[in-house]
């Protein structure tokens, strides 16, 4: 059973930097596609970064320049470097695997900026 725990949320002040972390198990992460996705209250889930299984990345416009995704296969790991974080950045950012038709999420890290 694929199984995916997120970390590194927290507290910042706008400018500031978060590390986002998400571990997967269960299953071979190498062929796994990896998306981070956020969602605000009162607001859609929206796409925030996504890396393929090749290590290709690609990024909504709302954060280009400033958040780095980037995988560790060794580790079962993807990451989200978020930089120069603003208020609007606040949301709750999930994980997802997918391959094939399949997706699995996980529980969610809270994100919040201060201004």
């Amino acid at each position: 059973q694929v199984q995916l725990v997120e970390s590194g949320g927290g507290l910042v002040q706008a400018g500031g930097s978060l590390r986002l972390s998400c571990v997967v198990s269960g299953t071979i992460f190498s062929i796994y596609a990896m998306d981070w996705y956020r969602q605000a209250p009162g607001k859609q889930r929206e796409l925030v970064a996504g890396i393929s299984s090749g290590g290709d990345p690609n990024y909504a416009s709302a954060v280009k320049g400033r958040f780095t995704i980037s995988r560790d296969n060794a580790k079962n790991t993807v990451y989200l470097q978020m930089n120069s974080l603003k208020p609007e950045d606040t949301a709750v950012y999930y994980c997802k695997a997918k391959f094939g038709n399949s997706d699995t999420w996980g529980q969610g890290t809270q994100v919040t900026v201060s201004s």
